[in-house]
């Protein structure tokens, strides 16, 4: 158990990409001591020397208190780990370093998906590999710049019941007037409405780039919700947690904005660009492109309903035609909303 008496004077962000140092931005406006990791050694430098992010986030300059390191031992010694990487990563990761990371220390998964290859949501990844370290989930609306930048927002932080009196204080830890944390006991639909919202926000980008029009997009949304609530209640969440930060909000968010790499994948796919294409040009990770299939699995394994997710899929690692992809859709039974 974490001991709550010891305040947090430190956090440890595993991921150097947009959301990593934002986060790392928006954590040293609490006056902690923040250690962000980077993976390539040169970037690392390179940001540390600068007060920069060049490759994610040129706009900001970083905060004295943020340090830029790719010497992991330094953000593992941290009193919060927060880990950013991308989630098909995440188990790799630890797996080399998990002898270094002290018991009990706070872990918050900040990224958002399901292991491909195992169907699992990130949460059950961490906790097989640490099992002694609480568990949180940091989701929400937001994007990487406008929390750099000190915009208003708000996320959910997700801990199960036991520890609820630790998420209080991390929230308590971490929260400032522009940046305010909900704290919620469900872990399971706080990871279902993250990954899941990346799928629909590319199939909404498709209606975009094909232009389908906004009555198009706003059925799918609107019915991508209904599906994400399906697998979330199969799963063990709470219906209502989708009706929150990290479910609706999240969801609205990212369907409606080219800022979102998920909804901007989901454009250029409609517009007759092929997914690998865009994927190779890009330097950033669009999470919707390997949860759709994660989703798929874990929706034939629960008897699970998603017709618009397996849609996706379909275009994104068949290259169905979305015409075809479209006219199917249309052509289900009519059922009862």
């Amino acid at each position: 158990m974490h001991d709550l008496t010891h305040p947090i004077q430190s956090i440890g962000i595993l991921g150097a990409g947009a959301w990593g140092t934002a986060l790392a931005q928006s954590f040293a406006r609490k006056n902690l001591n923040i250690t962000l990791w980077a993976r390539n050694e040169a970037m690392a430098t390179a940001i540390e020397f600068t007060r920069c992010n060049d490759t994610h986030l040129p706009e900001i300059i970083l905060l004295p208190n943020i340090h830029v390191t790719h010497d992991i031992q330094k953000a593992l010694a941290c009193d919060v780990l927060v880990l950013v990487r991308p989630s098909q990563h995440i188990g790799a990761l630890l797996e080399k370093v998990k002898a270094d990371i002290k018991p009990h220390t706070p872990i918050l998964i900040a990224s958002k998906g399901i292991e491909i290859e195992t169907g699992r949501l990130l949460s059950q990844v961490v906790g097989g590999i640490l099992p002694h370290n609480p568990l949180g989930i940091l989701s929400g609306p937001n994007f990487a710049i406008e929390i750099a930048k000190d915009l208003p927002a708000a996320m959910t932080l997700a801990m199960a019941e036991a520890p609820q009196s630790l998420a209080y204080h991390l929230s308590e830890t971490l929260s400032h007037p522009h940046f305010r944390l909900y704290t919620s006991e469900d872990m399971i639909g706080v990871q279902i409405g993250g990954a899941v919202k990346n799928v629909i926000a590319i199939a909404c980008g498709i209606a975009m780039g094909k232009e389908m029009g906004d009555n198009a997009r706003a059925a799918l949304l609107t019915r991508g919700l209904a599906e994400m609530v399906r697998l979330g209640k199969a799963l063990g969440a709470e219906a209502e947690t989708f009706l929150g930060l990290s479910g609706i909000g999240d969801l609205t968010l990212t369907c409606n904005a080219l800022q979102s790499r998920n909804f901007s994948l989901g454009v250029a796919i409609g517009q007759g660009h092929r997914a690998v294409d865009i994927l190779a040009q890009r330097r950033s990770i669009a999470e919707g492109y390997y949860t759709a299939a994660a989703v798929v699995k874990l929706a034939a394994l629960y008897t699970v309903e998603m017709p618009i997710c397996e849609a996706v899929y379909e275009t994104l690692y068949h290259e169905k035609a979305i015409d075809s992809v479209v006219k199917h859709l249309l052509s289900r039974p009519v059922p009862q909303e």
